[in-house]
């Protein structure tokens, strides 16, 4: 074990920082890791576990250090309260750590940071909720379900709320316990440089566990690698990092020889290299609203060595008449809310309200309302959130469809093999974790009157 940092003190830096004001938790993580290179893979392992730990159960830990404490959560000092929140998820959910570490490195830290006169504070709130783990009282399931999915979850009611019109609360139950599932990395082979059959055989050589996909023949889930810069393949350019529900659009698209496609809001750029994979002899216009955005996919296609894509800084709100009819197929994976990610980026539910899912449903049609003109006539426009909201989703495709000559496709067939028997396909395909095996996503195929 590297002696030279203190993991827990690194954990706390890092809850602190997400304490500003859009602060997002990947990227605030990613960013101190990196700092830390040097460390063990297990070290570095325990501060991502603990920091996302305490972040997606917060309300949970928040709800139990309340029954145990004199002084409510929310009017602690920000540093008692994140020694608190990191310390209750290690005695809850890190069993293999001993208590009497979780406690002593608790109130050494309250120390550190000068709030000397508060260690007794922290210590006997810690121990008192350690003696009694076994006997933290939720709300009940029976009587009270949508508080009950509200703690023990650690999702704001609102949420539970919103999907309550379209879900029951047991299927709403599944959709958490898939967020809670373990997040792994789905990557898609650069089919231009290699086989999916090499990239497993070198990936497999590198110690890393492969397991095939299903339904997609050239991507790979992945496990047991240290970080993705130090796989050799990666650095080869054999493969690209995308999730399962992003390759289902490029599925659902059927991309024909030749097809040429634009990609409206690319970065970092998985759609438009699938696409450009599939269909190698074709063209894919890649476009996003940055420099820094646009410069994203290019160093992803630059490290894949991908030659038919090109790449254009363009806000998708703004008509581009220069592109009108110009595209077979246009993805249009636009800025949503993201409530089908929260499992990987568990910071989303604590930062969301109606008000900003509200002026997302505005931006959404300011886009379409432009970018269904870059298709052909008898060509598609491939709708996508990885969101679970109907207005966001259905209640747009029902949007498109009446102000533009668009009608919706049947894309059942295409993603079979990711579908419940009584999922409702009418206006597009609503993928859920714990449901559907994938992120939280809706794909819509929209095609264009001739």
């Amino acid at each position: 074990m590297t002696n030279q940092i203190n993991e827990r003190a690194v954990v706390l830096d890092i809850l602190l920082e997400l304490e500003k004001e859009d602060a997002m938790c990947h990227l605030v993580l990613r960013s101190a890791l990196a700092k830390f290179q040097y460390l063990e893979k297990q070290e570095r392992g325990f501060i991502s576990r603990l920091v996302l730990g305490t972040v997606e159960q917060r309300i949970e830990l928040d709800y139990m250090i309340n029954q145990f404490s004199k002084t409510p959560v929310r009017k602690m000092k920000p540093v008692i309260r994140c020694i608190l929140e990191m310390s209750v998820y290690q005695l809850k959910y890190m069993k293999q750590v001993p208590v009497s570490a979780v406690c002593n490195e608790a109130v050494k830290l309250a120390g550190k940071r000068k709030f000397v006169n508060l260690k007794g504070f922290v210590n006997g709130v810690l121990r008192n909720i350690a003696r009694n783990l076994d006997n933290v009282t939720y709300p009940d399931k029976e009587k009270e379900p949508q508080t009950y999915l509200s703690v023990k979850y650690s999702i704001p009611e609102w949420f539970l709320s919103m999907w309550k019109k379209q879900y029951s609360y047991a299927q709403i139950e599944q959709i958490l316990e898939g967020f809670k599932q373990e997040n792994r990395t789905y990557i898609r082979c650069n089919t231009q440089k290699v086989s999916p059959q090499q990239l497993k055989e070198a990936l497999q050589k590198e110690g890393i566990a492969v397991c095939d996909v299903k339904g997609l023949p050239f991507a790979f889930a992945i496990d047991g690698y240290d970080y993705i810069g130090g796989i050799e393949a990666f650095e080869q350019g054999w493969f690209q990092i995308q999730d399962i529900s992003s390759m289902l659009v490029g599925k659902v698209a059927g991309l024909k020889e030749k097809d040429a496609v634009m990609d409206v809001c690319a970065a970092p750029g998985g759609k438009s290299i699938n696409a450009a994979l599939l269909n190698p002899k074709g063209m894919i216009d890649s476009r996003d609203l940055s420099d820094y955005k646009v410069s994203l996919i290019e160093d992803n296609l630059d490290r894949l060595e991908i030659e038919n894509v090109t790449t254009k800084v363009w806000d998708a709100t703004i008509l581009d008449a220069s592109s009108i009819e110009q595209a077979d197929v246009v993805f249009a994976d636009v800025p949503c809310s993201g409530f089908g990610i929260i499992g990987r980026k568990p910071d989303i539910k604590y930062n969301a309200s109606l008000d900003k899912t509200e002026s997302l449903v505005g931006l959404q049609r300011k886009i379409l309302a432009q970018v269904w003109q870059y298709v052909r006539p008898g060509g598609y426009l491939i709708y996508s959130t990885c969101t679970i909201n109907r207005a966001e989703n259905e209640e747009n495709v029902a949007w498109m469809c009446e102000q533009f000559p668009l009608e919706r496709c049947d894309i059942t067939a295409d993603l079979q093999e990711y579908l419940v028997s009584d999922q409702d396909c009418s206006y597009g395909v609503q993928l859920l974790p714990g449901i559907n095996g994938t992120d939280g996503f809706f794909i819509a195929k929209l095609q264009r009157k001739a």
